[in-house]
């Protein structure tokens, strides 16, 4: 790959023990942090400034969920399906998107910095009055999504798909 900037990776422990998603609902601000979810659904959860740091999640589909204001640090998620779901007025520092579904994701007035798309389907998804420095999309489809009024800074897209087969 050739672009002209580095992107800092989610730095993640490497002994995460199993978390439980719900388990944010006991703590009085939800916070989830140093762990891994891996191989569930999380179905029309709705929770707004929800902190994530140091998190994997791995196969993971969340269906309809709407988490506004959320601080994502560290995270990493792989092979998910995030598809219709809204994290926008997000910030979201390191994160890594790895062969991830991203169907319609709406990303309106997030901060992506040190994020990288690798391998996804992010058709039809919502990045209007986004802040974008350091951003990598890599191998990633990207049709009809929506980048008005954003804000670009050090920004790659590498084999990535923006338009529609015209065929």
């Amino acid at each position: 790959m050739s672009f002209s900037f580095q992107i800092t990776s989610p730095k993640i422990p490497t002994n995460l023990k199993k978390a439980n998603f719900q388990d944010i609902f006991y703590d009085e601000e939800p916070y989830l942090t140093n762990g891994m979810i891996a191989d569930t659904v999380i179905d029309h959860e709705e929770v707004e400034r929800f902190i994530v740091s140091k998190v994997m999640f791995k196969n993971v589909t969340f269906i309809n969920c709407t988490f506004k204001k959320i601080d994502l640090t560290d995270v990493i998620f792989e092979n998910c399906d995030l598809s219709n779901s809204n994290l926008s007025e997000g910030i979201i520092h390191r994160v890594a998107f790895k062969n991830c579904k991203l169907l319609g994701l709406n990303f309106t007035e997030a901060n992506l910095g040190n994020v990288s798309f690798e391998n996804c389907i992010a058709n039809l998804c919502n990045f209007p009055e986004v802040r974008f420095k350091q951003v990598l999309f890599d191998n990633t489809s990207l049709q009809g999504a929506n980048y008005y009024d954003c804000l670009l800074n050090k920004v790659a897209f590498h084999e990535s798909d923006f338009l529609k087969d015209c065929k």
